[in-house]
């Protein structure tokens, strides 16, 4: 009867040192790291098809702007890449005749100030504006239409549709496209400057244009003055013919 006592003292004795065995481990055991930052170029690089756009950006610091970007955004931002084979299916010197303005609107083209999953775009209000703007600050945008999880992208010149996600992550959403997009406002025709009217037109140094219009005035009164002094002379003539019939009279 004596040993009775002793179960219940194994028992305490037990789950204080499962309590105290449990906190050392859980003071040693490593905190797991912190997930490393996104590297967007590294997600185009690592797929090994997106080498001329990856050109651009670098060409551009579109890239690098980015990447820096993605640390502070709140909006984040979703990127619609081209493959090699959409730069190779446009026609020849497209890119290369681009100026360097015109090539960082193409980028910015292709960039969304704001992260978009999939499923997001389908529902979108269109036109979507992306990161290009125009010399008037005009922003360049972009139309979505989707039904069934598939999702197409147009420009007005250029329509694609969106195949694969190469990340869609929040605050990055990086999406494969089959089709260079190409704003429609490259292809914009500039319409013709008015000609000036008569009488707003502008006389420029060393021009002709009062010396002109007095000579061509000149003739007009110099007509004015011979008519009515044929009339006077008219006049007189008949006033004298008239004075003489009545003499003889």
């Amino acid at each position: 009867m004596a040993s009775a006592p002793v179960f219940p003292i194994l028992l305490s004795l037990s789950a204080l040192f499962l309590l105290f065995t449990s906190r050392a481990l859980a003071q040693t055991a490593p905190a797991p790291g912190p997930s490393g930052p996104l590297n967007f170029t590294g997600i185009l690089d690592k797929n090994g098809q997106y080498t001329n756009f990856l050109r651009l950006l670098a060409e551009t610091q579109i890239g690098s702007q980015i990447q820096n970007q993605l640390n502070s955004t709140t909006e984040g931002f979703t990127v619609f890449a081209p493959t090699d084979s959409a730069f190779n299916n446009l026609k020849a010197g497209t890119i290369n005749g681009l100026d360097e303005r015109k090539k960082v609107q193409l980028v910015l083209f292709h960039v969304l100030p704001k992260y978009y999953s999939l499923n997001d775009l389908q529902f979108v209000s269109n036109p979507v504006r992306t990161q290009a703007t125009g010399q008037d600050g005009g922003v360049f945008g972009l139309n979505f239409t989707g039904q069934n999880n598939q999702v197409n992208v147009s420009t007005g010149v250029v329509e694609t549709q969106i195949n694969n996600a190469l990340t869609q992550i929040k605050p990055l959403a990086v999406y494969q496209v089959d089709k260079v997009l190409l704003p429609a406002e490259f292809f914009e025709a500039k319409s013709p400057a008015a000609a000036p009217s008569p009488a707003t037109k502008k006389s420029f140094p060393g021009s002709n244009s009062n010396s002109t219009a007095s000579t061509a005035d000149e003739p007009a009164s110099a007509d004015d003055s011979g008519s009515s002094g044929r009339n006077m002379g008219l006049g007189l003539v008949v006033g004298l013919a008239l004075a003489c019939m009545g003499a003889l009279s």
